[in-house]
């Protein structure tokens, strides 16, 4: 007669535990570097900015490894990715944006860009916030033809503030 033997259970978890780590291990390597290469292409998500005493209001933006300066944003309360374009006249939005933040569109205006003339539609924003810069009543094109989710800032914001870019920092103020 045999004696009895236990099955080996052992023998199988400890593969299936090395597979397991290995997963997890990957796993918050991917997080890591996802989150690492979202901040290289926008590395301004949490846009801070000061008030100095007299009131100048100041945000520093650092260049994303493209070379461009975008960084989190909101209009009309909303957080939105701006690209900073001093090329463009008004601050331009991609439609599905200002179908989202609820934009009326305005009169049919033509704009010259890089790509040709192409048909906007005007519309004005109460409120365009980047850290502590604040305007009002800022005059904004819809711009069907755009794709993704970037808001191009041109100078309808810009052209009110002072900026000065060094060693890969722009730093935007508005005076009182």
């Amino acid at each position: 007669m045999k004696d009895y033997e236990p099955p080996r259970t052992g023998s199988r978890l400890g593969p299936i535990m090395l597979i397991g780590m290995w997963v997890v291990v990957l796993g918050l390597m991917a997080l890591f570097f996802h989150g690492w290469m979202e901040r290289q292409g926008s590395p301004n998500q949490r846009v801070q900015g000061v008030i100095t005493d007299d009131g100048v209001r100041e945000v520093v933006l650092s260049r994303n490894r493209y070379g461009h300066y975008t960084a989190t944003g909101t209009i009309n309360g909303v957080p939105v990715e701006f690209m900073l374009d001093t090329g463009a006249s008004d601050i331009s939005i991609p439609a599905s944006v200002a179908d989202g933040l609820g934009l009326e569109r305005g009169r049919a205006v033509q704009y010259r860009t890089a790509n040709g003339i192409i048909t906007g539609y005007s519309t004005r924003l109460h409120h365009v916030g980047l850290g502590t810069v604040e305007q009002t009543n800022v005059r904004a094109s819809i711009n069907p033809f755009m794709t993704g989710d970037e808001v191009l800032l041109g100078m309808s914001f810009l052209g009110e503030l002072e900026f000065t870019q060094r060693d890969g920092e722009l730093t935007l103020r508005q005076q009182p």
